[in-house]
C-alpha cells in the first residue's frame, strides 16, 4: 500500500512539473501582450530615378509579423525587409504596422517622393485617377442595354451604380507595341452587391454602342458567383479580385487596344463599385 501511494505522488509531482513548465502560447485573450514594439523604419532608394526602394524595418524583438502599407492601393503582410517599385510620380505614404503578441499593435509612417515616372512601366491610361473634367473626359461611356446602370465620375473616382440586370462600360484607346507585356490593374471598392459581374477587357477590337463586348475574353474582375463583392471589399483588383485570364497582357501586333471597364447585374450594391488609379503599363524585364 505505501509502495502505491508513493508512486502515485510521483506520478502527481511529475504531471504538476511538466504542466508548469510548458511555454505560454501567442493570441489572443491568453494575457500577453508585447508593449515595446518599435514600428520605426528606414527608406533607401535603390535605382538611379527613385522609383525602386528598400524598407526596413528597425524593430525585429517581439514582433510576431509585419503589414506595410505603400499607400498607392497596396498592403501585404511582409517581411523585415521588403524591396518596393513606385512606377508612377507621386507622393506616398508609407505606413509600417509592427504586430506583437497578445494583438498587440504600433504603427509609423513616412513619406516618400517620387519625381518621375518610370520610362519602361509609367501608366499609359489617361485620366486614370479622375482628378477633374478633363480626365473625365478622357473616357467613353458604352450603353450596352437598358437604363438603369450607370457610370458617374466624380472628383477623384469613377463609379458604377445601379441593378436590374442592366450593364454599362466604359473605356479608352491605348497604344501598344507588339508583343511586349503589359500589366492592367485599378483600386475598387464597394459595400457589397448581389448577383454581379465587374469586368475587364483589353482587345483591339473597337466597342461599338449598343452591343455587348467580350472581345478577347475578360482579363480580370470581380463576379459575386465566384466569391468575390459579396462582402465588402476595398483594395487593387489584383488583389481582390477572383475571375479573369490574368492582369499581364500582350498583342503579337503594334497599333492601338481598348481599354474596358463594365459592370452589370442584380444589385450592385449600396454606392455602387467605385474605382480609382486604373493603370496600364509596361512590364520591366529583369
Amino acid at each position: 500500500m505505501k509502495k502505491y501511494i508513493g508512486y502515485l505522488f510521483m506520478v502527481l509531482l511529475s504531471t504538476s512539473i511538466l504542466t508548469s513548465c510548458q511555454p505560454e502560447e501567442f493570441g489572443t485573450g491568453n494575457g500577453l501582450a508585447d508593449m515595446d514594439l518599435d514600428a520605426s523604419f528606414t527608406i533607401t532608394q535603390t535605382d538611379e530615378n527613385g522609383n525602386r526602394y528598400r524598407i526596413e524595418s528597425n524593430g525585429a524583438e517581439n514582433i510576431w509579423y509585419h503589414k506595410w502599407d505603400l499607400g498607392d492601393g497596396t498592403s501585404f503582410r511582409g517581411d523585415l525587409v521588403e524591396n518596393i517599385f513606385f512606377p508612377d510620380a507621386g507622393t506616398y505614404t508609407i505606413t509600417h504596422t509592427a504586430y506583437g503578441r497578445g494583438g498587440s499593435a504600433i504603427s509609423s509612417a513616412q513619406e516618400v517622393v517620387v519625381a518621375t515616372s518610370d520610362p519602361v512601366a509609367g501608366n499609359l491610361v489617361k485620366g486614370g485617377k479622375f482628378e477633374n473634367a478633363e480626365d473625365h473626359a478622357e473616357w467613353t461611356v458604352l450603353n450596352i442595354g437598358d437604363p438603369g446602370t450607370a457610370w458617374t465620375f466624380n472628383p477623384g473616382t469613377a463609379t458604377i451604380s445601379g441593378g436590374g440586370w442592366n450593364q454599362q462600360a466604359i473605356y479608352q484607346a491605348i497604344e501598344v507595341e507588339a508583343n511586349k507585356e503589359y500589366s492592367i490593374d485599378m483600386i475598387v471598392s464597394g459595400a457589397g452587391a448581389v448577383n454581379t459581374w465587374f469586368e475587364v477587357y483589353a482587345s483591339p477590337t473597337a466597342p461599338t454602342p449598343g452591343n455587348d463586348y467580350s472581345a478577347d475574353g475578360r482579363r480580370m474582375g470581380l463576379s459575386t458567383w465566384d466569391g468575390c463583392a459579396n462582402g465588402p471589399f476595398n483594395g487593387k483588383l489584383s488583389n481582390v479580385g477572383c475571375v479573369g485570364s490574368g492582369n499581364i497582357v500582350s498583342f503579337p501586333q503594334s497599333g492601338t487596344i481598348y481599354l474596358l471597364i463594365k459592370c452589370g447585374g442584380e444589385n450592385i450594391g449600396t454606392g455602387g463599385i467605385t474605382i480609382d488609379n486604373v493603370e496600364f503599363r509596361g512590364v520591366p524585364q529583369d
